[in-house]
């Protein structure tokens, strides 16, 4: 498969959509994008985010811990925020992280709620205000600034440390007398037993997350072996490739699509979640990754018939979970910059920020901010608490991380070679290093 089309990437996938999005008339909304209508009133913040779930009716905890603070915003400042929101319906649909850009070029909105690569996208053309000068940006861990931060300016800001891991069904590995796994060997043995005892696809996948995988054994040196600072400026300069770094984690996957622990064709076309998650809690697949909510979502992961646990990726320091924040931003030409900034504010003071941790028992970006844990999540809890993980989104890396490396997996998935894969990741490193 030919893949050399990535030569023609920049530093940021997102911006192919930007390219792309140009030449259409920009403000046309898709068919799936909801405005959940306010009052008129005469301070509104027009905010647009995820839906996060299919069905709208569905309780969502996620949703619910963010509206809260927002309430509180409301409350505090006398404004209205104003809801948008849009749901990708199926693969072949305009994803969220494309709308997004797209609304943000034209100033559609005041705030914005990010993922990774597109916060670095918008970040570096200058369409996201500086929210370093808030008053409650001072509270933030030193992780959510390296994360956020764009040619010297703080961008965007969560209102939780998003951690990826495995969710495993403790139940079934009992059943085959299976220890959780540290290493990608040891994973792979458990893979092996599953499959040979009927287990007809061992690892549930979506085309989201696998880079997962890849991020845990790519990194864990690199963010737990002291020498970070200088590994990455290696990196910038292209001392070393990016590549070098990659290609353990793609010849992982490429291993487990060859034995057929990942069904690659069905991984390509499913969305997170809704893809495998069905078979997951039915006790018919034993592993899938997900973010740290997710065991948390009656929607998801909140409420299974086994026991499950949520352990770090396989690598070569044991259990690693994986790292990465969407984040809220403001356009930095939004039409109500000044009151959009100001609920900024306060949605992540440590009140805010408290209220929401509590509500969905997550990971606060603000250092003063503890919430225990449901049980499942210990073992991954546990890891973060040392200081053990890895980052898939760092603002100082000059090639973005999260949104790349998932592009090029699916090109893994979709039959593209390790080689074509790691040709991919120089063609972004000269690209990035050319544009420097």
């Amino acid at each position: 498969m030919n893949i050399t089309k990535y030569k023609c990437i920049s530093a940021c996938l997102s911006l192919l959509a930007v390219l792309m999005l140009a030449a259409c008339d920009s403000r046309e909304d898709p068919g799936n994008l909801i405005h959940e209508d306010t009052p008129p009133e005469e301070r509104v913040v027009n905010l647009f985010s995820p839906m996060e779930k299919t069905n709208p009716n569905a309780e969502n905890v996620a949703r619910t811990a963010a509206d809260l603070t927002v309430a509180m915003a409301e409350e505090k400042l006398g404004v209205n925020v104003a809801y948008w929101t849009y749901t990708a319906e199926d693969y072949q649909d305009r994803t969220y992280d494309e709308v997004a850009i797209d609304r943000a070029w034209n100033n559609m909105d005041d705030m914005y709620l990010l993922n990774p690569d597109v916060i670095l996208a918008l970040g570096a053309q200058g369409k996201l205000m500086d929210l370093s000068g808030l008053d409650n940006a001072k509270n933030l861990r030193d992780i959510i600034r390296i994360a956020n931060t764009v040619d010297g300016k703080l961008v965007a800001i969560p209102q939780e440390v998003v951690a990826y891991g495995l969710f495993v069904n403790m139940d079934m590995f009992r059943q085959y007398g299976l220890a959780l796994p540290n290493t990608p060997e040891e994973f792979l043995e458990c893979c092996r037993v599953f499959r040979e005892n009927g287990v007809e696809t061992p690892i549930g996948a979506n085309r989201w997350w696998l880079e997962t995988f890849v991020f845990a054994q790519a990194y864990a040196d690199l963010y737990n072996g002291g020498n970070t600072e200088a590994e990455i400026a290696a990196l910038n300069s292209a001392e070393t490739r990016y590549s070098d770094y990659m290609r353990p984690g793609f010849e992982f996957l490429q291993t487990l699509i060859d034995k057929g622990y990942i069904d690659a064709k069905k991984a390509l076309v499913s969305e997170a979640i809704e893809g495998e998650g069905a078979d997951f809690l039915a006790g018919k697949t034993p592993i899938v990754m997900a973010y740290w909510g997710a065991a948390n979502t009656k929607t998801a992961y909140g409420e299974t018939d086994f026991e499950m646990q949520v352990i770090g990726f396989p690598s070569s320091r044991g259990q690693m979970p994986v790292m990465t924040m969407t984040g809220w931003a403001v356009g930095a030409n939004a039409e109500r910059a000044e009151d959009a900034m100001r609920v900024m504010d306060v949605i992540i003071s440590d009140e805010a920020l408290q209220l929401f941790a509590e509500t969905n028992r997550v990971i606060s970006p603000s250092k003063n901010v503890k919430v225990d844990c449901v049980p499942a999540l210990r073992p991954l809890n546990d890891r973060i608490e040392e200081g053990v993980y890895v980052l898939s989104s760092n603002a100082g890396m000059n090639v973005e991380q999260w949104g790349n490396t998932c592009l090029i997996v699916r090109e893994l998935l979709a039959g593209a070679s390790v080689d074509e894969c790691m040709d991919a990741f120089d063609a972004l490193q000269d690209a990035a290093l050319s544009n420097s």
